[in-house]
């Protein structure tokens, strides 16, 4: 059985009417190298059966379909008629490299393949907003959810479309690699560093970053004291809003409540000092404003799935510093 550790080869299953914005999301992500990491980076190709038209261009595979099965991840990028069946041969190929093992995540319209493949039978999956009602009608036994950015399943992935796309693919990597390591490619395509997956679809706003947004110099304001203990009063106060107000607008920035926006940022604090450095849990409790190791220990294991120091063994131990 493949381990996180192993995921090393990207294979992006590509067939005509590909979307060219998912495809090339998924090689900025996994084809390029990374300056300063300790160790390979992704080795990265295209699996067709044929030169693939996207838009005005022809794309040559790197191998045929008949090699996806030997991928770690497969990636499916969505495709512009969903009015069709996708290819057989892409069908078959995409499920038999998941029998064989691989991970295998989906990009917008790429849910229909997987889909039509049984990988998402019993499973909640997503995929562009406009296409989820006709996702659900053709594939009754999916449970689709279309206010989601992306839904992780383990072995099976899937994404809403466009910039959530980008959203899966900065997961991928955080699940494989680590939060610093998510975050220094985030920094270096320029885009938010961390996305939860269940923020709905469309939202008024963005998490914003500018200053003429009402939470523009909040936000800031906030990462710079996950030591404190900050409440949601403190937050409308700085905000010079009421708690009602706050919440209303991170509401429609966010898609979540302004506390459970905080324990995410505190959680991503410690992520990234277990990763970078030799704290004690105590200690990262302290500057990630949690107060004790006991609180820490119990938001970081229903958050992230595992406690603290497992984390820390994964991602300093089995993969080396992060840059």
């Amino acid at each position: 059985m493949r381990t996180l550790s192993d995921m090393s080869t990207v294979a992006l299953a590509a067939t005509d009417g590909m979307l060219q914005f998912e495809l090339s999301i998924a090689h900025e992500v996994f084809g390029t190298g990374l300056p300063g990491f300790p160790g390979s980076w992704y080795e990265f190709g295209v699996y067709g059966a044929k030169p693939v038209k996207v838009g005005r261009f022809l794309l040559e595979p790197d191998h045929g379909l008949e090699r996806l099965k030997r991928a770690d991840t497969v990636i499916v990028p969505g495709w512009a008629d969903i009015d069709v069946d996708p290819p057989a041969d892409l069908v078959e190929a995409v499920r038999a490299a998941h029998e064989a093992g691989a991970r295998v995540a989906s990009l917008c319209t790429g849910a229909f393949v997987l889909a039509a493949a049984g990988l998402l039978d019993g499973r909640r999956a997503t995929t562009h907003w406009a296409h989820t009602d006709v996702l659900a009608a053709r594939y009754p036994s999916v449970e689709v959810d279309p206010d989601v950015l992306y839904v992780d399943n383990g072995s099976v992935l899937t994404s809403a479309g466009k910039a959530a796309a980008m959203d899966l693919c900065l997961h991928l990597v955080r699940s494989d690699h680590g939060s610093a390591v998510a975050n220094t490619v985030a920094r270096r395509l320029v885009v938010p560093p961390h996305r939860a997956g269940g923020q709905a679809q469309f939202v008024t706003a963005p998490v914003p970053e500018q200053d003429d947004h009402p939470l523009g110099g909040l936000l800031p304001w906030v990462t710079e004291r996950l030591d404190r203990p900050l409440t949601v009063e403190d937050l409308a106060r700085q905000a010079n809003m009421s708690s009602r107000n706050l919440a209303r607008h991170f509401r429609a920035a966010t898609g979540t409540t302004p506390l459970r926006w905080l324990l995410i940022q505190r959680i991503r604090r410690a992520q990234e000092l277990l990763e970078r450095t030799d704290d004690s849990v105590d200690l990262i409790a302290e500057a990630t404003g949690m107060g004790t190791a006991a609180t820490l220990r119990r938001h970081f294991n229903r958050t992230v799935g595992v406690p603290p120091d497992s984390y820390r063994r994964t991602f300093r131990t089995a993969k080396g510093a992060a840059p």
